[in-house]
């Protein structure tokens, strides 16, 4: 089932990226729309089902990527849509923003892409999108930051550590959040 969704999302996104003009607001709109029909397609949001949209990013990440846009800027909108996809039908959003975030990290390795950019800007795409709907903006930066480390950990080696340099590189994400989820004191 976790292929076919992958391949459902990445061929949504191709199809709608080649048919529209503006490309941020069709890849929203795609993604969205993928995560809503998975759900409805399992008939109940639960763990499976917000274990699933993990897949939908990554597909949409790599259907992004097939059609020649640019995954860094693409990885916000689809780990957002995928956050703004669960909200919508009334799944745990912050839940949804730490998959979203893995998701959107593990597309972008199949798409051989710079990591550590996709994961800040899945990061903020998440958390921007979690707080929109009401959600802890901390928990939800939390969640997301713990999403784009199990991600690096996934991957490993020089790309899992370009994902945790970066998160500890940026100004956009509170420090003391990324040395929490990396396991560090925050003086270090």
């Amino acid at each position: 089932m976790l292929d076919k969704v992958i391949n459902e999302a990445k061929n949504a996104v191709v199809a709608a990226i080649k048919a529209g003009e503006d490309i941020v607001t069709t890849l929203r709109t795609s993604v969205k729309n993928v995560v809503v029909g998975t759900v409805k397609d399992t008939g109940e949001v639960t763990s499976a089902t917000v274990d699933a949209v993990s897949d939908v990013a990554s597909g949409a990440i790599q259907g992004a990527s097939e059609v020649g846009t640019s995954t860094i800027e693409a990885a916000s909108s689809v780990a957002a849509s995928t956050v703004q996809g669960v909200g919508e039908v009334g799944g745990n959003v912050v839940d949804a923003t730490q998959k979203a975030v893995s998701g959107t990290i593990l597309g972008a390795k199949e798409a051989g892409t710079d990591l550590g950019e996709t994961a800040v800007a899945a990061v903020q795409g998440a958390t921007k999108a979690a707080g929109d709907l009401g959600a802890n903006v901390s928990d939800a930066t939390k969640a997301a930051v713990v999403g784009a480390v199990d991600a690096a950990n996934e991957i490993g080696g020089k790309g899992g550590q370009a994902i945790k340099d970066a998160l500890r590189g940026t100004a956009a994400i509170p420090r003391e959040i990324v040395d929490s989820a990396l396991g560090k004191n925050a003086e270090k």
